[in-house]
């Protein structure tokens, strides 16, 4: 394994030093935000259907809007469309904070706001992965990808652990003013990058929008690598990742938690994350990411089974850090792997792609979960989702070799 430096090197470029710093605030805020708003949502309903209802309604905008989304990106000036999706995020904090505020808030209008933000972030994702390969030599890549999810998973340690307290001691709207004033700031520090007009904005190719969407679509499905890694994390994340989403309800009615509980889970899994993370980012290299990939897909599904399985509180908790390394490890290994095979005129299509389907399945998971929870309790449905992402691992594991061939060799 390369030396630690291998992410230290990515941070002593400026452009790094500007994106990843704001990129650690803005997200810090959204986890301050998606804690308390979770927990407020369980509150006005005690209903695991509605907590995954408001899960999928987050996610699912994805589905419908990522693929133009990343048309949009590969034509348009990526940075300016990342600073303006930032600063709808921060619209969407305030209008939260009036109507809770007001007490015009119901289950329902939770429910369309944070559709309202799922929309909003399906813009924002193609385009602001789209500048990482802008901020450091493409002999950092590697790096720079490992550091961008690293420091949303320290976000995600970050922001749980402070919006636990704000919500304890005074409520959800202070946590939501929060991340307005994070999400102000990061918009205000877009316009200091300074990128290269090949990186900043994308080039046409004369297609609609529609049609270069569609050839997005067929150049994944087509890629005997891309295919296959897709196909296994849209499994991973129907099976599986729908479980962090919707936290609440696992905290409450299987361990008897409240708050504080909530906020030991997101925390732990995000320290856990960050763990997993270095650990790939001190690779350096692109070879041998798919076992990375699939070998994480495969913890996962022990650890979630675990989870879910037991009625000790410490023990979910160390199978909630395992969940949260897992899923990092399998994230920067498959966007390192998608970032560094893929030509350069797809890079916009294939991460939008790649983004609809990690919100897109856990989305719908989440949906599926809590419906069925309301008639066969909490664990049963997640116990079997498990077994049938075993077996998708047992499919993976098969066919690796031909997965690795064709996607950890550079684009032609």
């Amino acid at each position: 394994m390369a030396r630690f430096t291998t992410v230290g090197r990515v941070l002593t470029y400026r452009n790094a030093q500007i994106f990843y710093g704001g990129s650690l605030l803005s997200w810090t805020g959204l986890w301050i935000q998606r804690i308390a708003v979770d927990w407020y949502a369980w509150q006005l309903t005690h209903s695991p259907f509605w907590v995954g209802v408001l899960a999928f309604c987050n996610l699912i905008p994805s589905v419908i809007v990522s693929p133009i989304a990343g048309a949009i990106a590969d034509r348009v000036d990526r940075q300016r469309m990342t600073t303006v999706t930032q600063l709808l995020c921060g619209f969407q904090a305030l209008l939260l904070i009036a109507l809770i505020e007001s007490g015009h808030i119901t289950v329902y209008l939770l429910a369309t706001l944070e559709a309202l933000l799922g929309l909003v972030q399906a813009f924002q994702q193609p385009a602001r992965q789209c500048l990482v390969p802008g901020l450091v030599p493409r002999s950092e890549l590697t790096g720079a990808v490992a550091l961008n999810s690293l420091t949303f998973n320290l976000a995600r340690f970050i922001g749980p652990a402070i919006s636990g307290p704000i919500v304890a001691l005074w409520g959800v709207v202070p946590a939501i003013a929060v991340n307005a004033a994070c999400y102000a700031a990061t918009s205000a520090s877009m316009p200091l990058l300074r990128l290269a007009p090949e990186i900043r904005r994308g080039r046409p190719s004369g297609s609609s929008v529609w049609a270069e969407a569609l050839s997005g679509f067929s150049y994944v499905v087509r890629h005997p690598g891309m295919g296959p890694l897709f196909l296994f994390a849209a499994s991973m994340g129907l099976c599986l990742r729908s479980v962090p989403e919707m936290l609440s309800p696992f905290v409450a009615q299987l361990f008897n938690r409240g708050a504080e509980g909530l906020a030991i889970f997101s925390s732990t899994m995000g320290i856990a994350a960050l763990v997993g993370g270095l650990l790939v980012a001190m690779r350096g290299r692109v070879a041998g990411l798919a076992r990375v990939s699939v070998g994480a897909g495969s913890l996962l599904v022990v650890a979630t089974a675990g989870f879910v399985a037991t009625r000790s509180f410490e023990v979910a908790v160390v199978c909630m850090a395992v969940m949260g390394a897992a899923t990092t490890m399998h994230g920067i290994a498959s966007q390192t792997l998608l970032q560094s095979s893929c030509s350069a005129p797809m890079l916009g299509r294939v991460i939008s792609l790649w983004g609809m389907v990690v919100r897109a399945m856990p989305a719908l998971g989440a949906l599926i979960f809590g419906a069925a929870s309301e008639l066969l309790g909490l664990r049963i449905p997640v116990l079997v989702a498990a077994l049938l992402a075993a077996g998708v691992c047992l499919w993976a594991w098969r066919l690796l070799p031909r997965i690795a061939q064709a996607i950890e060799a550079p684009p032609p």
